[in-house]
């Protein structure tokens, strides 16, 4: 008789989130931002644009900028980060980017914690920010077929 694999209780004692949810970088906006969680991509991206490094205190910092609202360009917002790496992203269509990573705050429902983003430019892309594995691994299951089970809600300005 064959063995069958065993089959892991994934879910037990992990946060279930659906296959879109809002969150928030409160060290780098109060905005809330629509994220698509998205088990292929290993680590987090956050959609950002005119990236620029600078040195303070021989620390390398990057300054962005960030469109935290879907399919509206008007809202900007400045950010300023301490890198703490540089990295080659393979992206879902096999493009290859060196990227700046940063660490930041990042809440998701009532959880709050520290985790690595990617800055790359998604303003081609639906949602501003990917959540990764790397915030997913021992956190949370993932629902594919529900959308923002942990509640919340941002409106956006009208574009204008």
């Amino acid at each position: 008789m064959r063995k069958l694999p065993r089959i892991r209780q994934a879910s037990a004692g992990l946060i279930t989130l659906g296959w879109r949810e809002w969150l928030v970088l409160p060290e780098l906006t109060g905005i809330p931002i629509k994220a698509k969680v998205d088990t292929g991509a290993r680590t987090s991206a956050l959609h950002a644009f005119f990236i620029e490094p600078y040195r303070l205190d021989d620390q390398l910092f990057v300054k962005f900028l960030i469109h935290p609202y879907q399919k509206n360009l008007a809202v900007q917002v400045e950010c300023h980060a301490p890198v703490v790496d540089q990295r080659l992203v393979t992206d879902s269509g096999g493009h290859r980017e060196r990227r700046y990573v940063i660490e930041r705050q990042l809440q998701v429902g009532k959880q709050t914690f520290r985790a690595e983003l990617t800055l790359t430019d998604r303003d081609s892309m639906l949602f501003r920010m990917l959540l990764g594995r790397n915030v997913l691994k021992h956190r949370y299951a993932v629902d594919s077929g529900s959308s923002f089970l942990l509640g919340g809600t941002a409106r956006a300005p009208a574009s204008g």
